[in-house]
């Protein structure tokens, strides 16, 4: 049986934590037979993982999340056998940035007006030279007792929350919707599936059942607005989610994908290679494979 894991975030990822080295070593002694390196707006560490996965034996494809919107809702679109070399994805990477750091002030604004303790320079000084997250507010205030809130005692050690606490608290506070939310302008969906069809790669739509939750029909709209499949198999849909998702994109002649969406202590419970899955749509899956390498395989 093949064994895929086509959703891996390094610390590449502005809320990724290992290096690209250790990422391969995982999907190595996990014993994928391919994986793909999916950061977030990035390629920065594509070509290292490509090396590495060669030396290792793996198969390997070039991947990125892309950050887009479509209608109003925010969703991550994959974009599969890119060129990573192309200059395209640099200048996302900056563009992004830019953006996501011109809405940290207000992000931090909105906790301290609901009640939470936090200074911006703590955070700015964890983060380092990677982008601040609502994780990371998450993690600075978790790990020091002076912001120690009342409203932070579902994610402390115990809490209904703590399971995985920063990325629940994301979740919470900071997900689209949410009381402490500041809007970034992401590109719109047709646009980020124009840059991953121009750099010759094949735009997979994430995890839909997480971003369209009660609308899943939309999904069926993205495929016929420009997407090639939809990530089916991950840790995030219900039984019920991944039948709907699998007979949708089999209606429309659609790729099927899988992914763990693993990137380390932000979400701790999500391993490499793991994730919930239907071995009956193993071919579908190598066939998917199979057709990214062909045509997008990137030489090292």
């Amino acid at each position: 049986m093949n064994a895929f894991d086509l959703h891996i975030h390094s610390g590449y990822s502005s809320d990724g934590e290992f290096p690209v080295a250790a990422i391969v070593d995982m999907c190595s002694a996990r014993g994928l037979d391919a994986f793909s390196l999916t950061d977030h707006n990035s390629v920065r560490g594509v070509g290292q993982a490509a090396e590495r996965a060669a030396a290792a034996g793996l198969g390997f494809i070039s991947g990125i999340e892309i950050d887009c919107n479509y209608r109003g809702t925010d969703l991550h679109l994959l974009g599969y056998g890119i060129d990573w070399r192309s200059a395209d994805f640099a200048r996302l990477e900056e563009t992004v940035a830019a953006k996501v750091v011109a809405s940290f002030g207000g992000m931090v604004d909105n906790l301290l007006r609901l009640g939470f303790a936090v200074e911006a320079d703590a955070v700015l000084a964890a983060a380092g030279d990677k982008l601040p997250t609502g994780e990371l507010i998450a993690e600075v205030m978790l790990s020091d007792a002076k912001y120690h809130t009342p409203l932070l005692r579902p994610y402390m050690e115990g809490g209904e929350r703590s399971d995985m606490p920063y990325i629940n608290f994301y979740l919470d506070y900071f997900a689209q919707g949410r009381p402490a939310f500041v809007p970034v302008e992401y590109m719109a969906f047709r646009d980020a599936v124009e840059l991953v069809r121009d750099n010759g790669g094949v735009p997979v739509v994430a995890h839909p059942g997480l971003n369209f939750r009660g609308r899943e029909e939309t999904a069926g709209r993205l495929l016929d607005r420009g997407a090639a499949g939809l990530e089916v198999f991950n840790n995030y849909h219900t039984p019920e989610q991944a039948v709907y998702f699998t007979s949708l994109a089999l209606s429309k002649d659609a790729f099927i994908t899988c992914g763990s969406d693993f990137h380390g202590k932000t979400k701790p419970r999500i391993a490499v290679g793991r994730f919930p899955s239907d071995g009956r749509f193993d071919g579908r899956l190598s066939d998917f494979v199979n057709h990214v390498n062909v045509i997008g395989r990137q030489g090292v």
